[in-house]
C-alpha cells in the first residue's frame, strides 16, 4: 500500500518539517521560507506560542518566588512546571512528526487562525 506524503516547499516531508519547528529558531526559519504546507506553518506558530507560554509561566514563577510567604512554594513548582512543559512539548513534537493537527487548548486555535493567513 503506497501512501502519498505531503511535501514542504523546502523539499522535506511536511511531517518532518513540522516536527523540526518545535526547535524555536527553526520555527522562525520555517515561518519565513515555507510557502505551501499549512501543517508546517500551523506547527511553527503553535511551537512559538508554546515557547511564549513557557516564558510567561517561568516569569510568573520568578515573581511569585519573590513574595516572602509564598516564595518557598516555588521550589516545589519549578520542577513540576518544567517537567509538565517538557511533556507537552514532546507530545506536540511527536504529533507533528505523525502529521497530525494536534492543537493545544488556547495556543492551537490561535495557531490555526494565524497559519491560515500566512
Amino acid at each position: 500500500m503506497n501512501s502519498v506524503v505531503e511535501k514542504s516547499s523546502t523539499g522535506l516531508d511536511a511531517n518532518v518539517a513540522a516536527a523540526l519547528t518545535y526547535i524555536p529558531i527553526i520555527a522562525i526559519v520555517f515561518l519565513v521560507i515555507e510557502k505551501s504546507s499549512r501543517l508546517v506553518k500551523f506547527h511553527a506558530v503553535q511551537s512559538l506560542g508554546l515557547l511564549v507560554a513557557w516564558m510567561v509561566v517561568w516569569f510568573a514563577l520568578g515573581i511569585l518566588g519573590m513574595v516572602p510567604v509564598l516564595g518557598w512554594a516555588t521550589l516545589l513548582l519549578w520542577p513540576l512546571v518544567a517537567v509538565g512543559m517538557f511533556v507537552v512539548w514532546l507530545i506536540a513534537l511527536l504529533k507533528a512528526f505523525k502529521g497530525e493537527w494536534w492543537k493545544l487548548p488556547v495556543i492551537g486555535d490561535i495557531a490555526e487562525q494565524q497559519s491560515a493567513s500566512l
